[in-house]
C-alpha cells in the first residue's frame, strides 16, 4: 500500500536543560478497527437510531436536555456545566519537558501505550539531530512530561532510525503486578526443558519482521462479507475441540519432529530450485 507523507498532528517544543527544540508530532500507527455491524430492524431492514431514555420517568431525552454528572456516592451525582468541565481540564501544554535520561532497556514494554513520531520544526534541525545522536551513543532514552486531552502523561523518547519516537507510558499505578495473576506451581524436569529449548531454537529468528503478519480474522471476515453481498451463504466453521492435557514430553517431541520435517521440505525445495536455474538459463540461451 502506497502511503502519502505524514501530516503533523500538532507542534510544540522538546526541552531539556536550557535547550528547547521546536518539534512537530506525527501519528506513528494507524490501527485497523475490527469490522463492525449495524443494528437493523429485522422487519424492514432499516438502520435503528439510538436514543437516551430517562431511567426515572421513561421519557426520551434529547441532547440539549442533557448535563454531565459525577457519581460521588451510590445514585448521587454532582452536575457540571460545559464551562465548569472546561475549567477542570488541564490546559494543553505544547512543551514536552525531559526530566531524566535512563537506559532504554530499563523501561519494561508493559508500560508502553500509544506512540508518536517527533520531527524537527523550522529552526530545530541541528538540535533535534544532536539530541538523537547523543541518545544513540549513550544507549539512553529520555523520560519526559507531556500534557494533552485534559491529562498529564509520562512519555519515553528514544532514537529510531534517523529520528525520534515518543512512547506514551502508563503510570505505575495503572499497571497490574504479575503477582495478582494466579500462576500455580510446577516442577520442570531437565529433559523437558532441553526439548523446549530445542523447539525454541528451531523456530527462532534473529529479527522481528512485522510485514510477514496480517490480521487473518479480519481478512476472513471481509471475504465472507463480500461473498454474502454476492448472495453466498455463510457457514460456521467446525468448533475446535477443547484442548486436552497430554503428555508434555510427547507433545514437545512431536512439535520438534513436525518443525524438522517442514525445514527439510523447505531446504529440499530450495535445492531443487537451485538445480533448475542452469537448465532454464541453458534453455533460454538455446
Amino acid at each position: 500500500m502506497i502511503r502519502s507523507m505524514a501530516r503533523p498532528l500538532t507542534s510544540g517544543t522538546l526541552s531539556f536543560g536550557m535547550v528547547s527544540i521546536p518539534i512537530q508530532m506525527y501519528s506513528a500507527a494507524e490501527s485497523q478497527a475490527a469490522i463492525s455491524f449495524n443494528m437493523l430492524h429485522a422487519k424492514c431492514g432499516s438502520r435503528l437510531q439510538q436514543q437516551y431514555v430517562c431511567k426515572k420517568d421513561g421519557e426520551i431525552v434529547t441532547r440539549d436536555e442533557m448535563v454531565k454528572g459525577y457519581e460521588f456516592a451510590k445514585d448521587q451525582y454532582v452536575t457540571f456545566t460545559k464551562e465548569e468541565l472546561k475549567a477542570l481540564e488541564q490546559e494543553k501544554e505544547r512543551a514536552i519537558e525531559i526530566t531524566e535520561f535512563v537506559p532504554a532497556k530499563e523501561v519494561d514494554p508493559i508500560y508502553f501505550d500509544g506512540a508518536y513520531y517527533l520531527g524537527p520544526d523550522e529552526g530545530g534541525d541541528k538540535a533535534y539531530h544532536l539530541l538523537a545522536e547523543a541518545m544513540r551513543q549513550t544507549g539512553r532514552a529520555a523520560i519526559a512530561k507531556w500534557a494533552a486531552r485534559g491529562k498529564q502523561y509520562i512519555v519515553m523518547i528514544r532514537p529510531m532510525g534517523k529520528g525520534l519516537v515518543m512512547q506514551q507510558l502508563h503510570y505505575a499505578d495503572e499497571v497490574r503486578a504479575i503477582d495478582e495473576v494466579p500462576l500455580g506451581d510446577a516442577d520442570v524436569k531437565d529433559s523437558e526443558l532441553k526439548l523446549a529449548v530445542q523447539l525454541v531454537h528451531q523456530i527462532a529468528s534473529e529479527e522481528f519482521r512485522p510485514q510477514e503478519y496480517e490480521d487473518e480474522v479480519r481478512k476472513r471476515q471481509k471475504a465472507a462479507i463480500d461473498g454474502k453481498v454476492q448472495g453466498q451463504e455463510i457457514t460456521a466453521a467446525p468448533e475446535q475441540p477443547k484442548a486436552q492435557i497430554i503428555d508434555l514430553m510427547e507433545a514437545l517431541k512431536a512439535s520438534i519432529a513436525k518443525k524438522g520435517d517442514a525445514a527439510k521440505a523447505a531446504k529440499a525445495a530450495a535445492a531443487d530450485a537451485e538445480e533448475r536455474r542452469p537448465a532454464r538459463r541453458k534453455a533460454r540461451a538455446g
